[in-house]
């Protein structure tokens, strides 16, 4: 049975391993559990205290709100997990004036499901960033 919970107590990296499939450098479970840490809000999936998936937020609280991560391990995906992730999350965000992310073409049906539109963005990326440096050990 999946449960959810908005917090880190009692995870460590180990906990995070094996996410971000199909990413040409996949951030370390190390990096991921610190971006988590440094979150705004978080939101995870456990199934039998495994995490098998997770959203975050980075947030002003007043004005914007911007989701970066939701990834949904593919052994749980097609369950509703990453819809349930997300509708958590905007409801712990709060009533902000804009909830934004930015994602590939592929996902915006998903989303759009999900109460969110497309919009014109502008994004910048630094693929040489410190957390695409290294992987597992």
């Amino acid at each position: 049975m999946i449960s959810y919970r908005t917090d880190l107590t009692g995870l460590n990296a180990d906990d995070f391993r094996g996410f971000f499939e199909g990413w040409p450098v996949p951030p370390s479970s190390v990096a991921l559990l610190r971006v988590l840490a440094n979150s705004t809000h978080v939101v995870l999936a456990l199934d039998d205290g495994h995490v098998v998936g997770f959203v975050n937020a980075l947030s002003d609280g007043e004005l914007a709100a911007y989701i970066p991560l939701l990834e949904v391990r593919a052994t749980h995906r097609g369950a509703g997990i990453g819809s349930e992730l997300v509708q958590l999350l905007i409801h712990v965000i709060g009533d902000v004036y804009m909830t934004d992310l930015v994602c590939d073409e592929g996902v915006a049906p998903f989303y759009e499901k999900l109460g969110l539109m497309r919009l014109t963005g502008m994004a910048r990326r630094s693929r040489g960033a410190s957390i695409l440096g290294g992987s597992e050990p």
